[in-house]
């Protein structure tokens, strides 16, 4: 037998370090070349590492949490000299993008499964999600027994309970795993002996979300602006429209429209469809709006994209933006549906609240927030009146966006959604 000593490999892109996220091995585990041995983020990318080589894990190098430079020691097999020798000089890691400034995605490419069976008898890749797959591995579950119920096969979260609920109460691990606890688990809560308090390890994607929130709020003088909108005619617009679809097909919401009147508002307002080029020390103002579309995931905050949507009418507006934002969530995304957004729109759907201060998605100098819509009684041509409001919470970036020109945009939009019609008026 041989040592076979594997380092981290350069993941690309400038990449000096990657943190580790989650051990998929443990010492004493058998690997076939090609599993994934490791989660890493850096900090263009959430990557799986695969295995060089098939082999027994002797030893593992770093924690979660613990940042590890290219080239240092990640782990030790031990392997046949033959296969030794063979190997290549680092894997094809797999690797997803991260979304710009305050949101970010780990959607790393599905891998085969973590078993001890040997390679010949892996026929294909088991297609599902990260925490799917983490899920099945600590529960010592085969996730090549699971017949998945989505695209192509691909399981999803459902399949899994369905599966956990028809198996055996003692499941048996596809691995014998020391009886000590792993290091793989420090990213766990640990709680109290008296069940008081719980530590969590701030890591990985979350790490990544509070550092770059923390930059945007730091570096950037928000200028929030809460406008009340009295969106009666839209809604009765939008249900007309939905009225008329097939059974089943996806209701507009309010975002197609907002996205639709941005578009148009824009036009007028160049300056707050722009990024910032800090390095550089420039304003690069776009004629394109490439949308982004705060989505929350089970992963954390993302912010897929739809480019060019001044190209788009309302129904592949919307159409559109369901598809970045599921793709988002089923971490189906590529790495162009998660970068290059020049303004962002955001909404906590039923949850709206009435007010909120959405942080800036930098690059970008301004990020448009729902909240909302109610019916409350108001004054209209001096008489009490039923009227569905809602509001607008915006923030901009005050150093390049004033604060007449971000009330003004403001007030255009609501004049746009407020009269529906005039969204689809040419100018």
């Amino acid at each position: 037998m041989s040592r076979y000593v594997f380092k981290l490999p350069d993941l690309g892109e400038g990449t000096v370090e990657a943190e580790i996220v989650n051990w998929r091995v443990q010492p004493g585990d058998t690997v076939a070349e090609d599993d994934v041995l490791v989660e890493v983020m850096t900090e263009k990318a959430a990557v799986e590492v695969p295995a060089p080589v098939s082999g027994r894990v002797l030893s593992t190098t770093g924690a979660p949490g613990d940042k590890v430079p290219v080239g240092a020691e990640l782990i030790v097999l031990e392997t046949e000299p033959r296969a030794a020798a063979q190997a290549p000089p680092a894997p094809a890691a797999r690797s997803a993008p991260l979304a710009a400034s305050g949101s970010a995605t780990p959607a790393m490419t599905s891998a085969g499964g973590n078993g001890a069976a040997p390679a010949a008898a892996r026929t294909e890749r088991v297609a599902t999600s990260p925490a799917i797959r983490r899920r099945a591995h600590e529960a010592g579950i085969d996730l090549r027994q699971i017949a998945g119920s989505g695209p192509n096969g691909r399981i999803v979260p459902k399949d899994l309970e369905a599966y956990v609920a028809r198996r055996a109460p003692q499941p048996t691990p596809l691995r014998t795993a020391p009886k000590a606890v792993p290091a793989a688990r420090a990213a766990e809560p640990r709680l109290a002996p008296n069940g008081a308090t719980e530590e969590i390890k701030v890591i990985g994607l979350r790490r990544l979300i509070a550092q770059r929130m923390s930059e945007a709020k730091r570096n950037i003088p928000h200028f929030a602006y809460v406008e009340e909108l009295d969106v009666t005619e839209l809604e009765s617009l939008r249900r007309h429209l939905n009225s008329a679809l097939a059974p089943g097909a996806p209701a507009l919401t309010y975002l197609p429209f907002l996205a639709l009147a941005l578009v148009r508002v824009l036009r007028d307002f160049p300056q707050c469809n722009a990024h910032y080029d800090a390095e550089r020390g420039v304003i690069v103002r776009h004629r394109s709006v490439h949308l982004g579309v705060a989505t929350q995931t089970p992963d954390g905050l993302k912010v897929p994209v739809v480019h060019d949507a001044q190209a788009l009418a309302l129904w592949d507006l919307a159409a559109e933006m369901r598809r970045v934002s599921e793709a988002a969530r089923s971490n189906k995304a590529k790495r162009e549906e998660l970068t290059g957004s020049t303004i962002t729109i955001t909404s906590l759907g039923k949850l709206g609240g009435i007010a909120s201060t959405p942080i800036i998605n930098a690059p970008e100098v301004a990020i448009i927030g729902v909240n909302r819509a109610l019916e409350r009684a108001v004054v209209v041509d001096g008489a009490i009146a039923i009227r569905r409001t809602m509001n607008l919470s915006s923030s901009f970036d005050h150093r390049f966006v004033d604060g007449y020109d971000a009330a003004a945009m403001i007030q255009a939009l609501k004049e746009c959604l407020e009269h529906p019609a005039t969204i689809f008026i040419a100018a």
